[in-house]
């Protein structure tokens, strides 16, 4: 269908989806939407996956949601929708430092590609990553390391191994597959990290709730051998790089890559600029690696120091604890901007002070990098405002009461890793669906059976990754789309098939652990499970063509 069909469909079934808030409007102080507070959300998952136009897809699924809550009035509800929404997600000061890391990253980016510095890197990483097995394990090994923020891993992976996977012919829905999966998954099981206070004070309310004084960090880390979701993810994708096999939509994209060099869908609409890292070196020197490496271990080691200081740390003192403590304060948006920032004028007096670039090349670089973050900010900002919007219709509680009823033991967890999965994947948010799950899920596990609390306590924490994984809304599915310059409704169709294979396996441990106790048990079941569907479900892609690709960039 054209572009222009879609329009006018996408328009038609807004204004149809606008009715229940004026069915609503006789009583539009009482807002209780019922089965209605899913309209937002999955009105704007649908259009984009129909469209493909990720913008506007968004803006009308928090434009009806806004609708309703305006109980019918559609002229109050757009303003509503710019002015509160909108403006609101902009003035947040977490998501204000997020937007403006990104831009400053999206310099850095430009300037070490300017530099050569790219290129040189992904040809010392090509001598040692000597095939797309390599190639990809690589990428997941990087995406280990920057372990201490879900952001900072998104976009440090996806730039520094692109030039290594387009020399390969690994497609971009590939490397963005690999980037979001090492991106939530690793945060949220690392002990020091930007997730684990925010975490850990779920945790303690909860337990407060019972009148119970917990021991919030022993619960966590009680909970971890259960975060079966995290843990089978990442095995997941070293068995899909060690063994060549895939299965699915990612298949097609990877036969494509591999056999014809199109790394992108001809018609895909990659949500950063297409810059060509490897044609835009300017400068009169050999292009050198350490020129790419240098701002990225300045990037990783400032962003520890960022969070280190930011959360107290000077003052709390240099003990494991300590440390830990001050990740679980720090405001990460800003520590990471901080970083950002100092890592941009390292890179600028690497291009100036070497002579490989003027001063004015240098800052055309500089604003040509911040401009191909642009797509990829309009889209994380209507992220965060259907977030808002999708929180005040309560999309969230409508899920957990549908779906929390009248338990048995073994049914308990499972449940509450279902909720939580389908709650992340229609907000796109992790953090808010902890919120919500966290403060029920324990005390109902407690009053089933206590000993079954640490088990629900992962369910929740892996459910709530499942959705910030997968979902088209979510941020770091948006970012890790805009780090591998992949067209992002091609990475969530490719990449969703493994989330929900890994999600049913996740859904039966849960089950057993109602039974089985033991968790390296249940973790033996669930990495034999995923061994077995790399097996024989995944089959291999191809010979790789190794002819130059007009599509890299």
């Amino acid at each position: 269908m054209k572009d222009r069909h879609w329009f006018w469909f996408a328009l038609i079934v807004v204004i149809f989806l606008c009715l229940p808030g004026y069915v609503m409007a006789e009583d539009s102080t009482v807002l209780n939407f019922g089965i209605w507070s899913l309209l937002p959300a999955l009105l704007a998952i649908v259009l984009a996956f129909v469209t493909r136009q990720v913008v506007l897809s968004l803006f009308l699924g928090a434009f009806v949601g806004v609708v309703m809550l305006e109980g019918g009035n559609v002229f109050s509800a757009f303003l509503t929708l710019l002015s509160k929404y909108l403006v609101g997600a902009l003035t947040d000061s977490f998501h204000a430092g997020i937007l403006i890391f990104l831009m400053v990253l999206g310099s850095v980016v430009g300037i070490i590609g300017r530099m050569g510095g790219t290129k040189a890197l992904a040809d010392f990483i090509g001598r040692l990553a000597k095939n797309e097995r390599t190639a990809q394990f690589a990428a997941w090994l990087l995406g280990i390391v920057v372990f201490f923020d879900d952001y900072a891993n998104a976009v440090v992976v996806g730039p520094t191994m692109r030039p290594l996977f387009d020399k390969y012919n690994i497609s971009r829905e590939k490397l963005a597959f690999i980037v979001d999966a090492t991106a939530a998954p690793v945060t949220g099981l690392f002990i020091i990290s930007t997730w684990i206070g925010y975490e850990l004070s779920l945790i303690k309310d909860s337990y407060a709730s019972l009148g119970i004084a917990a021991a919030p960090y022993d619960v966590f880390l009680s909970s971890l051998p259960f975060r079966f979701y995290e843990i089978l993810m990442l095995l997941f994708v070293l068995l899909i790089a060690f063994t060549g096999r895939d299965f699915g939509p990612m298949w097609h994209a990877e036969h494509r890559a591999r056999t014809t060099g199109k790394l992108l869908d001809d018609d895909a609409r990659p949500i950063a600029a297409n810059i060509k890292m490897e044609q835009v070196y300017l400068g009169n020197k050999e292009a050198r690696a350490y020129n790419a490496l240098i701002p990225i271990v300045v990037l990783i080691v400032s962003s520890l120091i960022a969070l280190w200081y930011n959360g107290g740390g000077p003052n709390l003192g240099y003990t494991f604890d300590a440390i830990r403590q001050a990740f679980s304060n720090a405001d990460s948006s800003i520590a990471i901007l901080w970083a950002t920032v100092f890592t941009a004028i390292v890179t600028v007096l690497l291009a100036v002070g070497q002579r490989i670039l003027s001063l004015q090349e240098t800052m055309d670089a500089f604003t040509e990098g911040a401009a191909s973050m642009v797509p990829a900010l309009m889209i994380l900002t209507l992220a965060w405002t259907i977030s808002g919007v999708i929180a005040d219709v309560g999309t969230a509680q409508f899920l957990v009461g549908v779906l929390s009823e009248h338990l048995p033991v073994f049914a308990v967890a499972p449940l509450v890793f279902l909720v939580a999965s389908l709650v992340s994947f229609a907000t796109g948010t992790s953090w808010g669906t902890m919120a919500i799950v966290m403060p029920l899920a324990i005390p109902l596990a407690y009053n089933v059976s206590p000993t079954i609390t640490t088990l629900v306590v992962g369910s929740v924490l892996g459910g709530a990754i499942f959705g910030d994984h997968c979902s088209p809304i979510s941020d770091t599915t948006i970012m890790a789309s805009m780090s591998s310059a992949c067209d992002h409704i091609a990475h969530v169709k490719t990449q969703l098939p493994y989330a929900l294979a890994i999600q049913v396996i996740c859904l039966i441990l849960y089950v057993l652990g109602g039974f089985i106790s033991s968790w390296w048990v249940l973790l033996l079941i669930g990495a034999v499970s995923v061994l077995a569907v790399v097996r024989y479900v995944g089959k291999p892609v191809g010979a790789s063509n190794s002819k130059p690709s007009s599509d890299r960039i």
